[in-house]
């Protein structure tokens, strides 16, 4: 039998921290690479024959960094191997509907019996309980429920949708890891594991926080596209430029203002920053001004300025930008280009150690490693 691949070394603050991983799309496994990123062991429990949605396995980011083995949940011995796992795991992560993992053997009460340690993160949009827990959902119903989505786009248009990074991962993905460290933290100081309900519509919910508060106090209207932060001021918007590109503009303070408004040439009759029955009047000069030049010829005369303006980038640019090159926001690393590890650590710098994995790819090194023979059927 051919050797099993040493892992690569552990590095990042959460080197030593074992998360299992059971398969499933969108926020989980986000939440699982996060989790990877910063050194955890992750081990991810792919099913056999795959995911429905998403490009091949060798070509998902959210598979770096971690191993992966195949076990067939439905078969007589796959809850057995998985429950073994979870005795030896730290943090759990499952994305089924509520009940699914009950019904497969591997749900909360089974895995903590294992394991009273367990962290058990369960991640869903609608939640473990409530009218909607049963529904089928994804991140732009979510969003809607929330009252998310339509605090975005333009006051006469629908609601822009941001992909599936407001809902999945600023909502689901990175509210369960806040909560998996949280238990973490937790379990070691008392040794008592606990579920972590994650649910995207709470998260959605919970990141809207200081509009509400603005809402509260009448300093913000419950309509897109007349507020101060989404669109309704002249000066905090995107504004088309000559070659069909755009601008980004956000001047809020007075002085980073009355420099944009000097960069852009204004001129002295123009409306003040806050005068807001002439706000109208205001944005058709701004965008008038934009439209004369082509947005490198813009992005030229801002430049080294503080007056909050950049180009709108797409992706491919994003990465070629000399800020984000030099900080390596963006790298390539086993041939394709890709997001760099976020966020930074002085005494613990985390890294990319290895490509996305194919599912089983890492078998033998699982059974080795954590400890369950069964999980490799060719161990002698």
């Amino acid at each position: 039998m051919t050797p099993a691949t040493p892992p690569a070394p552990a590095v990042g603050p959460l080197a030593g921290v074992r998360v299992l991983e059971l398969a499933g799309i969108g926020p989980g496994p986000f939440a699982a690479m996060l989790l990877a990123d910063l050194g955890a062991d992750v081990v991810r429990v792919d099913r056999p024959g795959g995911q429905v949605l998403g490009p091949a396995p060798e070509q998902d980011l959210t598979n770096r960094n971690k191993r992966s083995v195949v076990v067939d949940l439905k078969a007589a011995d796959g809850p057995g191997l998985v429950l073994e796992l979870a005795a030896r795991a730290d943090l759990l992560i499952e994305g089924y509907r509520p009940g699914v993992a009950e019904r497969l053997g591997v749900g909360p009460e089974q895995c903590l019996a294992r394991n009273p340690a367990l962290v058990y993160g369960r991640m869903t949009g609608w939640g473990q309980d409530g009218p909607l827990a049963d529904r089928a959902g994804h991140d732009i119903t979510y969003l809607a429920t929330s009252g998310v989505l339509g605090l975005i786009g333009d006051a006469d248009g629908p609601p822009a949708i941001p992909a599936n990074l407001l809902g999945d991962y600023a909502g689901g993905s990175l509210y369960l890891v806040i909560g998996l460290l949280a238990g973490l933290h937790h379990a070691r100081a008392t040794g008592t594991g606990q579920v972590v309900d994650a649910a995207i519509v709470d998260g959605a919910a919970h990141l809207s926080t200081m509009l509400w508060g603005l809402l509260g106090a009448g300093l913000w209207q419950d309509r897109r596209g007349v507020n101060l932060l989404d669109g309704g001021a002249p000066w905090y918007g995107t504004f088309a430029t000559a070659d069909g590109r755009w601008m980004a503009v956000g001047p809020l303070e007075p002085q980073f203002y009355a420099e944009f408004a000097r960069l852009l040439e204004l001129g002295e009759d123009a409306p003040a920053q806050y005068d807001l029955p002439r706000w109208p009047e205001l944005r058709e000069r701004i965008e008038r001004r934009f439209a004369t030049r082509t947005q490198a010829d813009w992005t030229a005369l801002f430049e080294g300025h503080d007056a909050c303006v950049a180009p709108v980038l797409t992706l491919r640019q994003a990465q070629e930008h000399p800020h984000l090159a030099a900080r390596g926001s963006y790298t390539e690393q086993h041939g394709t280009v890709q997001p760099g590890v976020a966020p930074r650590f002085s005494a613990t710098p985390a890294a990319l150690r290895t490509a996305p994995a194919r599912p089983g790819a890492h078998t033998a090194e699982v059974a080795r490693d954590w400890a369950v023979p069964a999980l490799d059927p060719n161990a002698s």
